[in-house]
């Protein structure tokens, strides 16, 4: 394994523009052996998944794998033996951790995702150097978005959910930790505090660049027509979440800037970066992505998958091959009038609601993530599922973790939830505990964690 610095990286994602198609695919062919080979010799979970493998081995004859399975065996699945997961629970029971590395070495992220079954992370130096080549070179759709923000000082607000060691506010945290200079050009505003606090915060911040999840920023949509919100971002970079045409429009005309959007995971960093044509093209060089059915049998191009199977090339400490990931998508290889032949995605993305209450006779929206931020810190939640209705009322499908009775773990979570809200300036909520436990929706099979009934 070669360690890579975010300059070299920065030059390799540059090397790989002037490739030629054979080169590409000679490149990523090596990139898999090479991570196979280190996830064979280091990895006990690997070295007997792959004990039957052939020396000349393709990308199909390697087993599939899931969060559900990798967790089960964290401590075998990991490249290295310095670090347990009872060591990893231990550094994130202090909140001053998020954004500091674990042992000085490793990067700490969580994501629960579609499926709702945790996963705990660890990012090297490496990774995290790739990760950070890939968004300096390729985050932004258009040239001339990159020089407006440069020429206005490179300010940047992201307005993400805060508390955990999320994939967004840790980096962003780890930047300021490493760089304390930079606070007055880097912030993130939580997307957990009342709306007239995040447009207190974004007044006094003035940002060029403004990023976040697209169901908080669509909350921002009334404040600016209200005259409340006084911002002129020349750039909204959106993520965490599916962008709809819709609302693209509305903050594009509320803002008066262009908006993007890309495509990340906690598993595989940025896998796809948006070109001006609204594609998004996938960062082939170091990420292979495979559309399959419910089976993780092939789908053709062109057709939408009901998932994919994601193999990052670049995370050496805790290899993801083959890993399941449930977001629906299109995989398209048909030229892109930008210039970029890497294929692209059409992507359903994740779709929890956004979500209403009253609160002394006006109508509060609330964004679906910042619930999911609320309650997937609460440990003794192994699955949830929020329905909320009219008249603040609300049903909590769960599935407790292990030892936790079903109505120890609605307790806390009811107690977290009601805490959250009233911040928000919320009362009067009634929530109760559902004999269902969390399930798919009918049809799509897509798992909503926030739902919208009223």
């Amino acid at each position: 394994m070669k360690r890579i610095g975010m300059f070299r990286g920065m030059k390799l994602c540059a090397d790989y523009k002037k490739m030629d198609a054979a080169q590409r695919e000679a490149l990523r062919a090596g990139r898999l052996h090479e991570m196979v080979a280190w996830a064979r010799e280091n990895s006990p979970y690997y070295a007997k998944l792959y004990e039957n493998l052939p020396d000349g081995f393709t990308l199909s004859d390697l087993p599939p794998v899931n969060k559900r399975e990798l967790m089960e065996h964290w401590n075998e699945w990991l490249t290295t033996r310095e670090v347990t997961l009872a060591d990893v629970r231990a550094f994130m029971k202090n909140p001053d951790n998020i954004g500091r590395k674990l042992k000085g070495k490793y990067l700490v992220f969580t994501t629960s995702g579609s499926t709702g079954n945790p996963l705990i992370a660890l990012c090297d130096t490496t990774a995290n150097n790739v990760m950070e080549a890939i968004n300096a070179t390729r985050a932004y759709a258009r040239a001339e978005d990159l020089r407006a923000f440069i020429r206005r000082g490179g300010k940047t607000v992201g307005v993400f959910a805060t508390g955990g060691f999320y994939l967004s506010n840790s980096s962003v945290r780890s930047r300021l930790l490493a760089m304390p200079w930079k606070k007055r050009q880097m912030a993130v505003t939580s997307a957990l505090l009342p709306v007239e606090e995040i447009v207190r915060q974004l007044n006094a911040f003035q940002p060029a660049m403004l990023g976040g999840y697209p169901s908080c920023l669509e909350l921002l949509v009334d404040e600016v027509r209200a005259g409340r919100l006084h911002i002129s971002p020349v750039i909204i970079m959106t993520g965490g979440e599916h962008l709809s045409d819709g609302l693209r429009a509305r903050l594009a005309e509320a803002f008066g800037c262009y908006v993007q959007t890309s495509y990340a995971c906690t598993e595989g960093g940025s896998v796809a970066c948006e070109c001006r044509e609204k594609c998004l093209h996938l960062n082939d060089d170091w990420l292979i992505v495979e559309p399959v059915d419910s089976e993780n049998r092939p789908v053709p191009d062109g057709v939408r998958a009901d998932k994919i199977l994601l193999t990052n090339l670049y995370n050496f400490t805790q290899p993801y091959i083959r890993y399941e990931v449930t977001d629906r998508a299109t995989l398209h290889r048909e030229p892109c009038p930008c210039g970029n032949p890497s294929p692209w995605l059409e992507l359903e993305g994740r779709t929890d609601d956004v979500v209403s209450f009253t609160a002394s006779g006006r109508e509060v929206k609330i964004a679906p993530l910042t619930i999911y931020a609320v309650l997937t810190e609460v440990r003794e939640l192994r699955r949830f599922q929020l329905i909320v209705s009219h008249e603040n009322r609300a049903e909590l499908r769960l599935e407790p973790s292990k030892g936790i009775s079903r109505e120890a773990a609605f307790s806390k979570a009811e107690a977290v939830l009601l805490s959250f809200l009233a911040a928000q300036g919320i009362s009067n909520v009634e929530i109760s505990l559902s004999d269902d436990m969390p399930r798919q929706q009918p049809g799509s099979g897509k798992f909503k964690h926030i739902i919208n009934a009223g």
